[in-house]
């Protein structure tokens, strides 16, 4: 594959476990290629495994938005509107970033359940995927992309559920779903 055949949109999504592990394991690939990878993470806290991991590897740079320490249904609407500004602000440097320096490939980790929870405008998604650079690939990851979101992508992926740990009570487990 020759860079300049980038171009294209993945949405990995579903109730499945494993979302943030495919980008993860499509980011190890891409820096195993030589490419220039931005991995921006929403509605984590930014200190999981994976990304101690991705900050090792060539060719990555890692993106955390301010870390949000409870569940966003359990936010105010003070910390839900925070949240917004900070989440929008941090989406227009990463923009400013991608225009500045070059990446390969951008990876929005949990972007679909930032605009599910109303912490992130959806809006703005569609507008910078209309208007991305041309060879530029990019990932979302998420539950539940819109069909607005659907249709501008070129792979959707559905990772479904059918029986998790944590239906029984087992917290995530570090080195496997943290």
């Amino acid at each position: 594959m020759k860079k300049n055949d980038l171009g294209l949109v993945h949405i990995y999504c579903g109730e499945g476990k494993g979302k943030t592990t495919c980008s993860v394991g499509l980011t190890v690939r891409a820096s195993g290629y030589g490419l220039h990878v931005l991995f921006m993470q929403f509605l984590k806290s930014g200190d999981s495994s994976e990304l101690k991991v991705l900050r090792s590897l060539p060719g990555v740079e890692v993106l955390g938005t301010k870390p949000i320490k409870k569940f966003s249904f359990q936010m105010t609407e003070e910390e839900k509107e925070e949240t917004r500004r900070v989440n929008a602000e941090q989406f227009a440097d990463m923009v400013k970033m991608l225009e500045h320096d070059h990446y390969d490939m951008l990876v929005l980790d949990e972007t679909l359940g930032a605009i599910e929870a109303g912490l992130l405008e959806e809006q703005v998604i569609v507008d910078f995927l209309k208007n991305r650079p041309a060879q530029l690939e990019v990932v979302l990851t998420g539950r539940y992309p819109s069909e607005q979101l659907e249709e501008l992508a070129d792979y959707v992926s559905r990772i479904d559920k059918v029986k998790h740990p944590y239906d029984k009570g087992i917290p995530a487990r570090a080195g496997i779903e943290a």
